[in-house]
């Protein structure tokens, strides 16, 4: 591996991107900021919740959905705002319907307060919508059994937090982001809390195989200029995953060799 235009794309079932980073597209002032956010991250995928769009006035001229179709952008239907495994399955079949798509980005939301996936109803929905066909990306917990169950069940990836959506808070549990990493043969992607691109980089730094976000771009105080700096983020974090860091040591060890030195009296 010499360089990141040696790497694999990132493989999500069926579908190739060259990009690791996939934005959502909520928040923005107005479609043109948005247009230009996703130009300068570099993205190829953006995900819209199909509960909170009126999919029909989206398609035509001027809507939301015509002009990322226009712009060759590859849709990722989401089922945010879904509480039960029940209302999620009827969203992502509708989805599918609207948007010609399988492939899907699962969530089945716990409660209105904290956001967090309801890991129960989130598991009973991949395994029925795996069935029915989808590729399913499921938005869970850091919960490493979790995410095992839901590979089990044939999920094409599995998108743990990185801390609750919207709080900008980072990774705050790496150590269980590494042992889903050691665990999992599917794609793995932090969704939700990352706040700055120096936290995109940790995340791929700890094998994360992409990142997918929307609200730390969205609510910058300058949303291109933070959609280059994850760009960025993504691919530093890739590179220094690839290319292998050095071990952590309690102790100094010299960099410059110690053979030869000038014996002094």
């Amino acid at each position: 591996m010499k360089s990141l235009q040696e790497d694999a794309p990132l493989k999500v079932g069926p579908y190739s991107f060259k990009s690791r980073l996939v934005l959502g597209t909520a928040g923005y002032p107005n479609y043109q900021l948005l247009l230009e956010a996703l130009k300068e991250s570099g993205t190829e995928l953006v995900t819209v919740a199909l509960r909170r769009l009126d999919v029909q006035a989206s398609q035509q001229d001027g809507g939301i959905l015509e002009i990322l179709a226009e712009e060759g952008y590859a849709l990722l239907p989401n089922t945010a705002g879904c509480f039960t495994a029940k209302d999620a399955i009827l969203t992502a079949q509708l989805a599918r319907e609207a948007l010609e798509t399988d492939l899907l980005k699962l969530e089945v939301i716990g409660d209105d307060d904290t956001l967090m996936p309801d890991g129960e109803e989130l598991l009973k929905a991949a395994r029925a919508l795996v069935k029915d066909g989808f590729h399913v990306m499921a938005y869970c917990n850091d919960d490493p059994i979790l995410c095992r169950k839901l590979q089990d069940s044939g999920c094409a990836a599995v998108m743990p937090l990185g801390s609750p959506i919207g709080s900008g808070m980072g990774i705050r549990n790496p150590y269980n982001f590494q042992i889903i990493r050691d665990i999992l043969e599917i794609p793995m992607l932090v969704d939700a809390g990352l706040g700055t691109a120096s936290e995109a980089a940790i995340a791929m730094e700890l094998g994360c195989d992409g990142v997918l976000l929307n609200t730390a771009i969205s609510g910058a105080q300058h949303p291109v200029l933070m959609a280059s700096a994850f760009r960025h983020g993504v691919d530093a974090g890739r590179a220094a995953y690839l290319a292998g860091r050095i071990p952590r040591r309690l102790y100094a060890k010299a960099s410059s060799p110690t053979d030869g030195l000038i014996q002094t009296m």
